[in-house]
């Protein structure tokens, strides 16, 4: 029997993502209710969605299709969740593994991230809970997918493209400080590479065969930070109704990291500054201090020392972070290397689109080499993306491209007259600019915060300011 037969599609329609993907997610649960609930979710925000009842009908299907990634149950009858995690270990499926359970442990965690899994996730969860962290996968595999190009050398890694000076500078550095033990700050805007940096320091380091566990930092309270961080016992505060083992006991004998660090509030900064120094924690709810053996790398997008003289950032914990600091350089200084990362990203994205490659004219390309940037890397990739969904069978020229251009005001080149900014007060050139930014990545306030270098909660306080009401999208059912 053709294993694709018992598959079920909810999703009407393939609806590509920001980056033009058509993303594929398979959920395996042998609930029916279940895995037909959260696939209703996943369609809703987006997602081309399968349902299976089995592991044994899942590794058939990763067979003949590919997905970016695979939701499992940690009970089902046969063939088990964790079980189902190690066999697609041996497997080159490409996808990104979630577990779902009602019966989480201490044990159950670490084995499924030791096996491969992304991360799990606890019944009962929101709908938000779970399209967050199917997103977060989603970027995880396709810093994955990039890493495969690992050359011998860091300077033909994919995240580390390009042969300027600049580049062939930074490079170096991270050759240098890779192989050490030190704790690294990388610092540098959004869009930059900073994460794509982080994980070749930890690829090129002595501990690149063990885990390396990261967490966003922004989007968390500083209740949960702690949480994520460290771990709760059972009955720790309100909620907490089972065990739960933090980043930190995660990425025990290998790598943790911190992105963008300096979203964390002052009181916990304290508590991370000690984990720095003496290398052990206790959960929240505990009194029991556990030691660990973990590299710890940090990101941050804004001026750590300007935060620190204006209070918002320990100074002790500052200078325990930037041991051996690394400052990604915006691509604006380095045009040079705009060739080569439009040849890297064309190829890239006719792979995922399953057609021949394209060429940018020299009008376009000598645009882009001109151009300033305000979302470096990350803007170039989802550009080249663009233009290949839309590619018409000519060679994308400069006047294509000018309308997807943002220019620091916020506005389109194409719209942006010489004189369109003057006797504009700062507060309208800085809603211009949100707001521009947050259609440009089609209402995702994650990724807009991170393009404009601040934080979720700050974006959701300006546009609330604003008065801003995004497009009415029909709420999940609860998971």
């Amino acid at each position: 029997m053709n294993p694709m037969a018992t598959l079920t599609s909810n999703s009407p329609v393939n609806r590509p993502d920001v980056d033009g993907e058509f993303l594929r997610i398979l959920v395996v649960d042998d609930h029916a209710s279940a895995r037909e609930s959260m696939a209703e979710v996943l369609t809703h925000a987006g997602y081309r969605v399968d349902c299976l009842g089995s592991a044994i009908e899942a590794l058939q299907a990763l067979q003949a299709e590919e997905y970016d990634v695979v939701i499992t149950d940690l009970n089902m009858p046969g063939m088990n969740g964790l079980e189902l995690i190690e066999k697609l270990s041996h497997r080159p499926h490409g996808a990104q593994v979630l577990m779902v359970t009602a019966h989480a442990s201490v044990s159950t965690a670490v084995e499924a991230i030791r096996l491969g899994a992304f991360d799990y996730i606890e019944k009962p969860f929101s709908p938000e809970q779970i399209e967050g962290l199917v997103a977060r996968a989603i970027e995880h595999g396709k810093l994955l997918d990039r890493k495969e190009h690992l050359a011998a050398s860091v300077l033909n890694t994919p995240s580390m493209i390009g042969s300027s000076a600049v580049m062939r500078e930074f490079c170096q550095r991270i050759n240098c400080v890779a192989p050490t033990e030190e704790t690294v700050l990388i610092t540098g805007e959004s869009g930059t590479g900073k994460e794509l940096a982080a994980r070749t320091v930890h690829a090129l380091s002595r501990r690149s065969k063990s885990p390396l566990v990261s967490l966003n930092c922004p989007v968390l309270s500083a209740h949960l930070m702690e949480s994520e961080l460290f771990g709760h016992e059972r009955g720790a505060f309100t909620g907490a109704d089972s065990l739960r083992t933090g980043r930190f006991e995660l990425a025990d004998g290998g790598t943790i990291l911190l992105d963008e660090i300096s979203e964390i509030e002052l009181p916990l900064q304290a508590k991370l500054l000690r984990v720095l120094q003496e290398r052990c924690f206790e959960r929240v709810g505990s009194s029991v201090t556990r030691q660990i053996d973990v590299r710890v790398l940090a990101t941050s997008n804004r001026d750590l020392p300007g935060e620190v003289r204006a209070g918002c950032f320990r100074e002790d914990l500052y200078y325990r972070l930037a041991v051996v600091p690394l400052h990604v350089p915006p691509l604006r200084q380095r045009p040079d290397d705009i060739p080569e990362l439009l040849e890297f990203f064309v190829q890239n994205t006719a792979a995922r689109l399953r057609r021949e490659p394209w060429e940018f004219g020299q009008d376009a390309v000598d645009l882009l080499m001109h151009y300033r940037w305000p979302g470096n890397i990350r803007e170039l990739e989802n550009i080249v993306a663009r233009a290949g969904v839309l590619y018409q069978g000519r060679a994308t020229s400069a006047d294509e491209l000018r309308s997807w251009l943002i220019d620091p005001d916020g506005e389109s080149l194409e719209e942006t007259g010489g004189d369109a900014l003057v006797g504009m007060s700062l507060r309208e050139m800085e809603r211009k600019l949100i707001e521009a930014t947050l259609d440009h990545f089609a209402g995702h306030r994650a990724k807009t915060a991170d393009a404009l270098g601040i934080g979720i909660r700050t974006l959701s306080g300006k546009l609330k300011e604003y008065g801003y009401a995004p497009r009415a999208r029909r709420p999940g059912p609860g998971v």
